[in-house]
């Protein structure tokens, strides 16, 4: 009997040992069609999250010509493309953020990655002032406590950067819908509201501040997903997150929680491929 059970987990193992490299260096296109008021016209983009340097063929060719097919009116991009730890190596990130800024608008909310760099030369030096002036020059912008409007389908894009005490392992900031006016101002009446935030743990206070759409990454799907549970840990190591991907909604705000394309720390998926996500909004 415990030569069947050790024959048993050595089978499992195996089988998330094989499930593992396979998720790991595939990534698979979601689609989202959500109709929304105050909307103008149609309007179709790409939302790109947790690359952490991540290379889909030698200069990720897979991914850009994936993103071609679909043809988008813009990239948007919901932070963590590169690795805070490996500043000196963010080559994939700025080859294919800057590939695609020659193609389409390309818009960039920071994540915590890009957020430490920031804040912290001491600890990472000056890799991320290369990085950021180095896409700026090739036509990114960069939403860092920030907004724009695009005029034709009359979208609001707000892009937000919190501090680094929202991202505590093991337990949760507390936030306020005063911090993000604090950051962003009130949310643009007539418009529709789209928020870049990384961190969906606060998705009820992004819904609050008045946020239509909310676009997040930050939680790679929870690492490994099982049927019925979903992703199993979260960045800030907590078992079975709420948000681990896919679609919510709180009142009447809607969040496309991306599962991201690359990883770090824990460096494997399993049952949980990268994502890229395809995005059309049509009006009411």
């Amino acid at each position: 009997m415990i030569h069947f059970f050790i024959g048993v987990l050595c089978v499992a193992a195996l089988a998330l040992a094989v499930a593992a490299l396979y998720d790991s260096n595939r990534f698979v296109t979601v689609e989202y069609r959500i109709r929304c008021r105050n909307l103008k016209k149609k309007y179709c983009f790409i939302l790109l999250s947790d690359l952490h340097n991540k290379r889909y063929g030698k200069h990720n060719e897979k991914l850009l010509a994936a993103i071609d097919a679909r043809k988008p009116e813009s990239i948007l991009i919901a932070g963590d493309m590169l690795t805070s730890e490996t500043p000196d190596r963010f080559g994939p990130a700025l080859e294919l953020t800057g590939a695609l800024a020659g193609k389409y608008p390309v818009y960039y909310a920071n994540g915590n990655h890009e957020y430490r760099m920031k804040t912290d030369e001491e600890h990472y030096g000056t890799g991320y002032r290369s990085y950021h002036k180095k896409l700026v020059e090739k036509g990114v912008v960069f939403l860092e406590n920030d907004s724009l409007l695009l005029p034709e389908p009359g979208i609001r894009l707000y892009g937000v950067e919190i501090g680094k005490e929202y991202y505590q392992k093991m337990k949760r900031g507390k936030m306020s819908v005063r911090y993000l006016s604090h950051l962003l101002g009130n949310p643009s009446g007539g418009e529709y509201n789209i928020l870049i935030a990384h961190n969906p743990d606060y998705f009820p206070i992004y819904a609050k501040w008045g946020a239509d759409l909310v676009l997040s990454g930050h939680v790679h799907g929870g690492i490994m997903r099982l049927p019925f549970f979903g992703g199993v840990l979260s960045p800030a190591f907590r078992l079975f997150p709420k948000y681990d991907g896919g679609l919510f909604r709180e009142g009447s705000s809607t969040m496309i929680l991306g599962r991201g394309l690359g990883s770090h720390t824990i460096p494997i998926r399993i049952f949980n491929p990268g994502e890229l996500i395809v995005v059309s909004l049509e009006p009411e």
